[in-house]
């Protein structure tokens, strides 16, 4: 009977301990980030902002282009596409930025070239012509020019800031809180937008978030100054494990032009397959992201009636609030697990929600898709995002992540080639919705997002112990 009762008392004590170690799991990140600097703060609350900013317009743009510039589904998904797309091929091209002039420089930078394309995108109904290459279609295009611009030094100065004021301690929080952090800015439109559009229509919401990125550059002058960054660094450095790996002198600083353009050429990352393979294996189950603004908010305008139609965006943005509240919560979980396995279960998990949509047009299976594939996005992107940044020689955070982002080029390029036919054919404007058929485009689109899983599942013999190297 003693034994009976210690062996009992021994499981009670392995449970609570194993409930005990999650719980510090859990905590212990959050209290780490809590302490972070002036200038981490500074950074992700400008990101909170660009993110409500960002999505908030993306969530409208096909419709803008719709009702204010006079484009059809195919021309207005091509244009989304154009800006989601030029974004990412900016930071192929312009990720570097951070790397040559710094973070803060970068960053204000990168913000007036947004505020520019902001107004002029808000501006062009103004300057009339309906139709494609009229004069309003020309000024949206201007107006999306100084956004791509911007955007692609933006991002990649945040990811590089983020290396900087974290270190082996607190990195993987700091980079899923960046994530978790954008994503709840890309909420906000969800509340802020349907009040003001119902107003005023999406001009005068686009005229808040214009307002708005002035806001996010006072926030950067003032929160991330020259000395709010020089003591986020050394404030990291004191802090790691390992701090004369965190002292090492950046190899650019002494380099003349020529030579650093010499010393980017040689670590190119397109040298080494494995990390092309993995990045653009990527693209399949990235084709969901774009779907958020190609797809879902037509698909919520059009084939639902009542509340879902009339407040569309609050649906549309669902996504980025169960990011805000799961990534972080995944992320301290799951952060010491192989990446690889990581990397095959979330995409799996990310992907295989998309056939619930595929059974039916309903709010159930709408939350279930929305929730299950939120998790397999937690469990894959921040991990991703860190892994590039990690495997960057000194001083080439910026192009690396630029380039690491490449893939994201491809997706959104693809995706709004044939978005707009999709909708077009099964979820038609101004057709009865007993006439549409959105079920079957749903069942092509996760048969598209199952092949990233699938290929990285194929690969892992080859791709494994090399990620998990360079990981490490």
């Amino acid at each position: 009977m003693q034994e009976g009762n210690r062996s009992t008392n021994q499981s009670g004590n392995g449970f609570r301990q194993a409930i005990q170690q999650t719980g510090r799991e859990l905590i212990d990140p959050f209290i780490a980030l809590f302490h972070a600097p002036r200038a981490l703060w500074g950074l992700n609350l400008s990101y909170v902002l660009e993110g409500l900013i960002y999505f908030g317009v993306l969530g409208l743009l096909a419709i803008f282009f719709n009702n204010y510039i006079g484009l059809d589904d195919i021309d207005a998904g091509r244009m989304v596409g154009v800006l989601t797309a030029g974004i990412t091929l900016a930071m192929l091209f312009l990720g570097g930025t951070v790397d040559w002039i710094g973070i803060r420089k970068s960053l204000l930078i990168s913000l007036s070239f947004m505020l520019a394309g902001r107004l002029f995108l808000t501006l062009s109904p103004n300057f009339g012509g309906q139709g494609l290459w009229q004069p309003a279609h020309l000024v949206t295009l201007l107006g999306m020019l100084g956004i791509v611009i911007g955007y692609g030094i933006y991002q990649p100065a945040c990811y590089a800031g983020v290396k900087k004021f974290t270190n082996e301690k607190t990195s993987a929080m700091g980079y899923a809180m960046l994530y978790a952090l954008m994503n709840l800015g890309g909420f906000l439109p969800g509340i802020i937008s349907p009040p003001v559009r119902k107003a005023f229509g999406i001009v005068g919401v686009y005229w808040v978030f214009t307002g708005l990125t002035v806001v996010g550059i006072l926030v950067v002058a003032v929160l991330m100054s020259k000395k709010a960054i020089a003591a986020a660094e050394e404030k990291a450095a004191s802090e790691s494990d390992h701090p004369q790996q965190e002292e090492e002198t950046n190899p650019m600083d002494e380099m003349s032009p020529k030579e650093k353009l010499l010393f980017y050429l040689k670590n190119f990352p397109i040298r080494d397959g494995r990390f092309m393979f993995f990045v653009f294996i990527l693209v399949f189950v990235q084709t969901l992201f774009a779907h958020n603004w190609l797809t879902l908010p037509q698909y919520f305008s059009r084939a639902f009636t009542g509340v879902v139609q009339n407040n569309f965006e609050f649906f549309v943005n669902l996504n980025p609030i169960f990011i805000f509240i799961l990534t972080p919560m995944v992320t301290a979980l799951t952060s010491k697990k192989d990446t690889y396995k990581m990397m095959i279960i979330g995409t799996l998990v990310m992907a295989a929600p998309t056939f619930f949509l595929a059974m039916g047009t309903n709010i159930y299976l709408v939350f279930a898709y929305l929730i299950v594939m939120t998790i397999g996005e937690a469990m894959w992107q921040p991990r991703f995002l860190q892994w590039i940044a990690e495997i960057a020689p000194k001083g080439m955070t910026g192009i690396y992540m630029g380039i690491g982002q490449f893939p994201w080029f491809l997706t959104k390029v693809l995706t709004s080639l044939y978005s707009g036919w999709f909708l077009m054919h099964y979820v038609p404007m101004g057709v009865p919705q007993e006439q549409m058929n959105p079920q079957m485009m749903w069942l092509i689109y996760g048969f598209i997002a199952m092949i990233s899983p699938i290929g990285l599942i194929l690969a892992k013999g080859w791709m494994g112990k090399a990620m998990e190297k360079k990981h490490g």
